[in-house]
């Protein structure tokens, strides 16, 4: 290792989703169930509001904290939501962004964070940045958010629990009573407890439900990337208690500075766009990709985002599986990017139906 790379960038590899990625560059017309972005374009009024304010010279620094209108727009739909409750909102370079200003803002060297397996690639990789120390708790094989689970994974060092409902990689989304018991288990026990609620739109059976409904602390990160297809934009919002909030905005004033103004001001636009089409449609395209694979294999139907987390048939495994299909074209992710086993995979079906009718045609074949 070079002498001059810092250790702390030993203890992660790089994303292997992005190695994905790059396999999709090289292949020829490939069967592309792999991305996790939406298939359709930003709404033209959200691009339109982009452009007029770059051309209207709206391309400095933002605040650190987010152009006004955006904030006041989203405060206003924080305080209907949460009408009794005392949070503070700013506006993040993407939800990862977000994310990375929770860890170096509540985690110390040493703190235990708690989250599922499986789990979204950057929670063990931002974890090991601030020092902290990884407590994933199995979800296998239903993948839901047992709350005795988390009990049970509390120590004294336990300073943050992280939940992502509807999740990635599985697209189970955690009951209202689920969310509840965590809640008030963090509150009781004095735990931060942070929700990633970037698939928070995408919610096909039931209603979107906040752990931050039962525990005024809750530190909620969200954003635009996934709801608007404006995932290149980096415009996400950080909403919790002003004193979190404050601490964020001043590691954010030294790191990310702001997010990027005139997307800022797209978002703004965004605020007003109504998403039910897109939202019936990935409806549509969850109950096609399930009902296509039904028959051959196991896995748990997602309730929200825009993931399915199939169990890899036969006993190779899902790396193994995952290299036969792309060797016949089709790009899915390994499940062991997502999680401590290599027994599943990862599908999008944020593609177009043609593509995911040939993707779940390749699979069939490929189990047996």
């Amino acid at each position: 290792m070079h002498p001059w790379i810092a250790d702390r960038t030993t203890t992660f590899d790089a994303s292997g989703i992005r190695k994905v990625f790059d396999l999709a560059a090289k292949l020829k017309d490939p069967i592309n169930l792999s991305i996790g972005q939406p298939d359709f374009d930003v709404p033209e009024s959200i691009q339109d509001a982009a452009i007029d304010a770059i051309r209207s010279g709206k391309n400095a620094y933002s605040p650190t904290q987010g152009i006004a209108p955006l904030r006041e727009s989203l405060m206003q739909s924080i305080n209907a939501r949460y009408p009794s409750q005392d949070r503070d909102v700013f506006i993040s370079s993407g939800t990862s962004g977000g994310l990375m200003l929770a860890m170096m803002s509540m985690v110390n060297p040493g703190d235990e964070v708690i989250y599922l397996d499986p789990y979204f690639v950057m929670y063990p990789a931002l974890l090991k940045m601030s020092g902290g120390v990884a407590v994933p708790v199995d979800s296998y094989p239903d993948f839901e958010l047992d709350p005795d689970k988390i009990a049970a994974a509390v120590t004294p060092r336990t300073k943050m629990i992280l939940l992502n409902s509807p999740a990635n990689p599985t697209g189970v989304t955690a009951s209202r009573e689920q969310l509840e018991a965590v809640a008030q288990l963090a509150a009781s026990k004095n735990i931060a407890l942070v929700s990633d609620e970037i698939y928070s739109r995408f919610y096909y059976d039931k209603s979107f439900v906040s752990p931050a409904e039962f525990n005024p602390d809750t530190i909620v990160i969200d954003g635009f990337s996934k709801s608007h297809a404006m995932t290149g934009w980096r415009v996400g919002y950080v909403h919790g208690p002003p004193e979190i909030i404050a601490t964020m905005l001043k590691i954010q004033q030294y790191s990310f500075v702001c997010a990027p103004q005139p997307f800022q001001w797209g978002a703004v636009q965004a605020m007003q766009v109504d998403l039910q089409d897109q939202i019936e449609a990935y409806r549509r395209k969850r109950d096609l990709i399930c009902d296509g694979l039904a028959d051959r294999f196991e896995f748990t139907r997602p309730g929200g985002a825009f993931y399915l987390f199939p169990k890899a048939p036969g006993d190779a495994g899902g790396e193994a599986f995952v290299r036969t299909a792309i060797d016949r074209g089709l790009l899915i992710i390994p499940g062991n990017i997502f999680s401590d086993r290599d027994t599943h995979f990862r599908i999008s079906f944020a593609a177009s139906d043609e593509t995911i009718r040939k993707g779940v045609a390749l699979l069939n074949e490929l189990a047996g």
